[in-house]
């Protein structure tokens, strides 16, 4: 795979060129789709009805885009950050995201954003001219930085970095291409983040209530969700109860995008920035919820985090997926000659850090049923994921 390199020499916002319908683990965006089983929060043996990687990427983008519009922002920088902003996830969901963190703590540790970059910069390799694709520096910049800044203004790494320091992989991009990593990403970025935790809430809902996590009666302890559905009930007497938690889910949408909108209006007219840069440099956000709103963001996710991604259920897969990807991990950091060529190519005379990140960049770019297979292949027993 090589050192990293110097970034591309021209740039665009998405690489126009499309692979083969065939998996393979170097190909992110094509490794998303239901049929690929890269999940979410449920892995694939739940069935077909749940949301993937790619279905929530594409619910994200379809909300980034509506804040873009209606905030006078660029729609496709905005589509584009949400459509890849979870390119770097692993099998299994968070699941696996935490694994691999575990398994590469020695040799600079894992965070899906800075797999994403790396996809995007080094992994992918289709241009005879430079490895990665040939991105704009604001897609990198916004993939970097959605969830804000990674860097103090001290240098120092940002709170939610105090432990693990920032990710390895970015800041060997960031000494190549500037990132501005103690900086705020621009609006379409931060469109983009929010429309992912718009997407979430909408769509967790709905996946816990149709796998019987929970009931929809539960949600009225979240006032919020109460007065949605006392809005539902007083408009549509005796709705069938999947008419009604679409229309919730809907509502959950809708009320969270039209208040982004308003906020965010507000904020911008507040700075009145006269450009990009003063988007990154206000300190704060500029695209968020209202008060109100953030407290009832805060308030679904403390509902769904013990009913949902706790859950029994989901907790005892978990475990099981988590020792799948821990024994690939093991196996191929003792035998990377158990890797396909392509993975396995280089590292006869490698030091332990190079065959590691190897190791965590093919695992990374499985799919569910890829890890299952691979660990088949390789040992005698696999957890069956129920």
């Amino acid at each position: 795979m090589g050192e990293p390199g110097p970034p591309p020499p021209r740039a665009c916002l998405a690489d126009p060129q499309r692979v083969p319908a065939r998996p393979r683990p170097r190909r992110p965006f094509e490794r998303l789709p239901p049929p690929q089983h890269k999940t979410q929060v449920f892995v694939f043996h739940e069935g077909d009805h749940y949301r993937t990687r790619l279905t929530h990427s594409i619910e994200v983008s379809q909300i980034a885009r509506a804040l873009a519009r209606s905030l006078g922002l660029d729609e496709d920088l905005a589509e584009a950050l949400a459509l890849s902003h979870d390119l770097g996830h692993t099998p299994f969901g968070h699941t696996g995201e935490d694994a691999l963190a575990g398994c590469m703590a020695p040799f600079g540790g894992f965070d899906h954003n800075a797999q994403a970059l790396r996809l995007v910069t080094r992994l992918e390799r289709r241009y005879a001219e430079f490895d990665g694709l040939n991105l704009t520096w604001e897609t990198l910049e916004g993939l970097v930085k959605h969830n804000g800044p990674l860097l103090q203004a001290d240098g120092g790494p940002a709170p939610r970095y105090a432990g693990t320091g920032v990710p390895l992989a970015i800041l060997e991009y960031a000494a190549l291409q500037d990132l501005e990593l103690s900086t705020f990403a621009g609006g379409e970025a931060q469109a983009a983040a929010l429309s992912d935790d718009i997407a979430y809430n909408a769509h967790d809902i709905d996946d816990g209530l149709r796998a019987g996590l929970f009931a929809i009666d539960d949600l009225a302890e979240i006032a919020f969700l109460r007065d949605l559905l006392a809005e539902i009930d007083r408009r549509y007497l005796g709705l069938e109860p999947s008419r009604r938690i679409h229309e919730l889910v809907r509502r959950v949408i809708t009320r969270f995008v039209e208040d982004a909108v308003r906020e965010s209006e507000r904020l911008i007219a507040e700075l009145a920035p006269d450009s990009a840069a003063a988007i990154r440099l206000a300190g704060r956000p500029v695209v968020a919820f209202s008060g109100a709103i953030a407290a009832a963001d805060r308030a679904i996710k403390a509902f769904l985090h013990p009913r949902m991604y706790r859950h029994p259920r989901v907790v005892r897969v978990r475990e099981q997926a988590d020792v799948i990807l821990r024994d690939l991990f093991s196996r191929f950091m003792a035998d990377p000659g158990a890797m396909p060529e392509e993975w396995r190519l280089g590292l006869e005379r490698a030091d332990e850090p190079r065959v590691a990140r190897r190791v965590a960049d093919y695992i990374a770019g499985m799919t569910d049923n890829y890890a299952v297979d691979e660990h088949r292949r390789l040992f005698p027993t696999t957890p069956e994921l129920r």
